[in-house]
This record gives C-alpha cells, sequence and structure tokens, in this order.
C-alpha cells in the first residue's frame, strides 16, 4: 500500500510519486503520514522530508524551508517556497548563513532585523540538520 507525494517549491517539483511514508516537519514536531492518513491541511517549518519510497533502503531526504502540507487519504502534497534536494545541499554555504545569522542577532538594530536574522538561523540550522542525516542514511 502506497500514498502519492509530491513536494513543490516555487520554482520546480522535486518530487512526485508513491511512497510507503512520508515525515514532515510540522510545526509542532515531525509529522509520519501513511496511505489512508485522515485529512489534514497544516504549516510546516524549516527542515527535512523523509520519503520512504518502495523497494528502495534509503529514504529520498528534501529540505523545506517551510511552508505548507495538504495531507488526504490517497496522496500527499508539500509546498515549500525553497526545496532542495538533500544531497544538493551546500554545507559551507550553510555554515556561512548560520554564522550571518547569529552575528546580525548579536548585533541587531532593529526588530524586524532580529526577526529576519532568526529566520536566517533556522533555515541553517535545518539545512545542516539535513546535510547531517543525509551523512547517517549513507553510513
Amino acid at each position: 500500500m502506497t500514498i502519492h507525494v509530491d513536494v513543490v517549491s516555487a520554482e520546480e517539483s522535486l518530487f512526485s510519486g508513491a511512497a510507503e511514508f512520508v515525515v514532515v516537519p510540522g510545526e509542532r514536531g515531525e509529522l509520519g503520514i501513511y496511505p489512508r492518513h485522515a485529512p489534514l491541511l497544516g504549516r510546516i517549518r524549516p527542515g527535512s522530508v523523509r520519503v520512504k519510497i518502495p523497494f528502495q533502503a534509503e529514504e529520498e531526504l528534501i529540505y523545506v524551508s517551510g511552508g505548507m502540507v495538504e495531507i488526504q487519504p490517497a496522496g500527499v502534497t508539500i509546498l515549500s517556497d525553497t526545496a532542495i534536494r538533500a544531497a544538493d545541499l551546500d554545507e559551507q554555504k550553510a555554515l556561512e548563513a548560520r554564522h550571518r545569522a547569529e552575528e546580525a542577532m548579536k548585533n541587531r538594530a532593529a526588530v524586524m532585523d532580529f526577526a529576519k536574522a532568526q529566520a536566517e538561523l533556522a533555515q541553517a540550522i535545518a539545512q545542516l540538520a539535513a546535510i547531517e542525516r543525509l551523512r547517517k542514511h549513507r553510513h
């Protein structure tokens, strides 16, 4: 038994296909979704979407910057401004973004800048976590 999963960014469709299950980073923690899940519409936070593809040992990992998830009994649609396959993430860029965001938070001049720095920090940390999860899956 499978469920159809679509992961879409503002620029492209990153994944469309059957899955045994999918895990999304919900606002209150990870949400595991199996076939025939109850309908749900919710927000997701920056993090890794994990898709278990039938007959494939490793899960497909996709970083999302946040967004929305729509769950229906036969399908899941994940919409995100930014989505990147974990294998395509650049660790050095994520480390630099985290450093810039931490510095901006230390030297905050305005509340708006602080909020933007917090959002950028959350995204950088989520990208680094996706890279780390990918490393663990490869070993």
